[in-house]
């Protein structure tokens, strides 16, 4: 399991997202990576459901953030 921010980022996106963003250059990648943990801070509803499954709120964050900026 990746430990730095891009790389669990990556590991949360669907399949054909991941590999639309890990084409992307470091810096929109570090980027949109800083997008999905503030996203998962900053949401009440995925402290929730990140008490249930960690994973699908990871997840959720990651298609909230591709939906947004992606």
């Amino acid at each position: 399991m990746p430990t730095d921010q891009v790389g669990r980022f990556l590991a949360a996106l669907d399949p054909q997202h991941r590999e639309a963003v890990a084409q992307r250059s470091p810096e929109e990648r570090e980027r949109l990576a800083s997008a999905w943990e503030r996203e998962l801070a900053s949401d009440d509803e995925l402290d929730t459901l990140d008490e249930l499954s960690p994973p699908a709120a990871e997840a959720e964050a990651a298609r909230r953030v591709m939906e947004r900026e992606g």
